[in-house]
């Protein structure tokens, strides 16, 4: 079977290779999957350009979700069956045409668009997360976020439209309004240095209760500055690459809190019933079409070079997937 692996840091585009290995039965307890989709994320890129906040043991297999068909059962597995799709969750290295691992590892889904639920754990739990673990939001509270365009932040906007939470949407540029209407935004905002007026103005007085950066830099400013009094603001991501300025005055005098969310470290400390509760709450939304993400492309293992250099391109619009 073909398996994309990296042997040192560097420009992804170059240091990844497309492997045969041989495939593996599954034992007692376990199960070989065939991967049918699996995405390509800005974290996997940095990662693999040594960016990123972990460095792998070598030679490493990138990926982190995708959907895949139950090929064979081993031993002592009665809960899954040949056919059934499944989440690869509990799995690293999903850029990969089959995985063996512990039948525990993978998450049954129900039927659905494949493509859609190839993405429905790093992105639209990052969302539920941001909505749902910083903030007791409630129907008509403002909430503001940069990079509204992204996987992410398109997430969030439906998942706050869902809950009658509006959201106020930095983007860099105008064009963008459109489809974020569409998707349920309140307010759509280009960034720049009146973006604090810009964004007090449009909640008519209400003042923003929580904030959700992924950008950094003098973003993070902007967005500090926009929020209420007790307000929270989180950041998930620096896009940007630059470091945030923090201005202290907005933290100590309007009592704002910051702090930072990382999906993976919420899976380590995360309990078993808050982790069944989150893709409860996400799984059937996905599976039924109420929310969903934008694709770009889709590449073949093969073409792994031009894949990854497209899920870098400024212009790409939406998730690039592999599909084996």
């Amino acid at each position: 079977m073909k398996v994309i692996e990296y042997n040192r840091i560097g420009n992804p585009a170059e240091v990844l290779e497309v492997k045969e290995i041989a495939s593996r039965a599954p034992g007692e307890g376990e199960i070989r999957v065939k991967v049918l989709a699996t995405p390509i994320h800005p974290s996997n890129l940095l990662q693999i350009s040594g960016q990123y906040g972990t460095r792998p043991s070598f030679p490493a297999s990138p990926g982190a979700e995708g959907v895949g068909e139950v090929a064979e059962v081993g031993a002592g597995v009665g809960h899954l069956q040949v056919g059934q799709k499944v989440l690869l969750t509990g799995v690293g290295g999903t850029w990969r045409e089959e995985i063996t691992a512990p039948a525990q590892s993978f998450i049954p889904i129900p039927n659905g668009d494949v493509e859609q639920l190839s993405m429905a754990v790093v992105n639209p739990l990052t969302a539920h997360m941001l909505l749902a673990g910083i903030k007791d939001l409630q129907e008509g509270d403002w909430i503001i976020q940069s990079a509204a365009n992204s996987a992410v932040g398109e997430y969030l906007i439906q998942l706050a439209a869902q809950r009658g939470i509006k959201t106020i949407n930095v983007v860099r540029r105008q064009s963008l309004e459109t489809r974020l209407r569409e998707l349920g935004a309140d307010v759509v905002l280009t960034d720049g240095p009146d973006l604090a007026a810009q964004a007090k103005a449009a909640t008519g007085g209400a003042g923003l209760v929580l904030g959700v950066d992924s950008v950094g830099g003098e973003t993070f400013a902007r967005m500090l500055q926009s929020l209420s009094q007790g307000a929270s603001l989180v950041s998930y991501g620096v896009l940007s690459m630059q470091q945030p300025a923090l201005d202290l005055a907005s933290v100590i005098f309007n009592d704002v809190k910051v702090q930072g969310f990382w999906l993976a470290k919420w899976f380590e400390t995360a309990t078993p019933e808050e982790t069944k509760a989150a893709f409860g709450a996400i799984i059937p939304l996905i599976a039924s079409g109420a929310i969903s993400s934008a694709i770009d492309s889709r590449f073949k293992f093969e073409d792994i070079a031009a894949a990854v250099e497209r899920a870098a391109a400024p212009s790409r619009d939406g998730k690039v997937l592999l599909m084996p």
